[in-house]
């Protein structure tokens, strides 16, 4: 059994660091080597998770995994491209913060595709535990814990339990990061859309100028996984897609090494001879219609909040606000103020800036294309 001294002191020691500020790099090194000290692991991997999609947006390792990223892509596979109830997005989808492999599937780890084709026989990780970061209605990351070796402990109801109830926290820690990266050198002169184009045998066979610099700009720090880590996990979900499997075609938003918030899509081709399983892959810059629904949220604004800061990064003057919302002109004033001290600004003009500033500063004076993204410069 866990002590429970231990466990109140790492709870208020990852209470601490999800409210200081940091970075996501500084954040989830903080964080895993103090949630280390309750749970015992021999590795842990750290998925940033899209909150729309649930689709994978980075990946940082600790412990025996880091710098094992030659089987990154078969993950990518396996967690987006099958069914299984310990993905992430179905424990997302069915309200479990987290779970531990041997109690599901019975002590029957290898029931478990992931498990049986990935990690056993390639790192002999005998057991999983599972966390994913929630907060109210938006899952914001995941994070496995990795056991190695025949005679592993597994992961008890104790340790599976207490890392459910580090879920909200951890979860505010990535609201946090998210919002604390600038872009580096903002682009005054956008590059287009990078295009790549993947085979069944899931080789990237095909790809347009100026990919590798985007593909490139995917890596998370000094801990990150391949940076091909999201383009393969958005393959694995275009495929379901292509099965039937999914109704929409995945689509991620993603803050780039560089600060700058990208777009990535992915859909199933088909061609005249038949052939199933190639993929098209777009990463572009997002466009504000984009951005403004992940920052509003990482913000931990209340619905009706959201609504109010939506219409605010649009211009709509308070008195309109208040008619479209049906509320009092004193009633939106509030929820300003209260949008102001979540997002740490202190005016509307402060606000606009701290969404759009670092990213669309140099183009605020060009016009906008219909679909919302900025013209080039002539």
């Amino acid at each position: 059994m866990m002590p429970s001294l231990t466990a109140e002191r790492v709870r208020r020691d990852l209470d601490v660091v999800a409210h200081a500020g940091l970075g996501l790099d500084d954040f989830f090194a903080e964080a895993v080597e103090s949630i280390s000290r309750a749970v015992p692991n021999d590795a842990i991997c750290v998925a940033g998770l899209d909150p729309s999609s649930l689709l994978l947006t980075s990946a940082r390792k600790y412990g025996c995994l880091l710098g094992q990223d030659h089987k990154d892509a078969q993950w990518g596979l396996l967690e987006y491209g099958r069914d299984e109830e310990t993905a992430f997005r179905e424990m997302a989808a069915h309200g479990v913060d987290a779970v531990g492999l041997h109690v599901a599937t019975r002590g029957e780890p290898r029931a478990s595709d992931r498990m049986n084709e990935l990690m056993i026989p390639e790192y002999a990780f005998h057991d999983e535990a599972r966390l994913i970061l929630r907060d109210g209605g938006h899952v914001w990351g995941g994070i496995s814990f990795f056991r190695a070796g025949t005679g592993c402990r597994p992961f008890d109801d104790d340790e599976v339990e207490f890392l459910g109830t580090l879920s909200r926290t951890l979860a505010h820690g990535v609201r946090s990061g998210l919002l604390c990266t600038v872009v580096a050198e903002p682009q005054a002169t956008p590059t287009g859309p990078a295009v790549l184009i993947v085979d069944r045998n899931d080789e990237i066979v095909q790809m347009s100028a100026g990919s590798q610099d985007r593909i490139d700009d995917l890596t998370a720090g000094a801990n990150s996984g391949a940076a091909v880590n999201p383009i393969y996990s958005l393959i694995g979900a275009a495929r379901r897609y292509g099965r039937g499997d999914s109704q929409l075609p995945p689509r991620l938003r993603v803050r780039g090494r560089s600060g700058m918030w990208l777009v990535i899509n992915a859909s199933p081709l088909s061609s005249s001879d038949g052939r199933v399983g190639e993929v098209v892959v777009t990463i572009e810059e997002a466009r504000p219609p984009d951005i403004v629904p992940i920052v509003v949220e990482a913000f931990g604004l209340t619905a009706r909040e959201r609504d109010v800061a939506q219409m605010v990064l649009q211009g709509v003057a308070t008195k309109d606000i208040a008619a479209a919302l049906h509320l009092s002109a004193y009633t939106v004033q509030d929820h300003l103020k209260s949008i102001f001290d979540k997002a740490g600004v202190r005016s509307r003009r402060d606000l606009i800036a701290r969404v759009y500033f670092d990213q669309y500063a140099p183009r605020l004076n060009q016009p906008l294309t219909p679909s919302g993204s900025f013209l080039p410069e002539q």
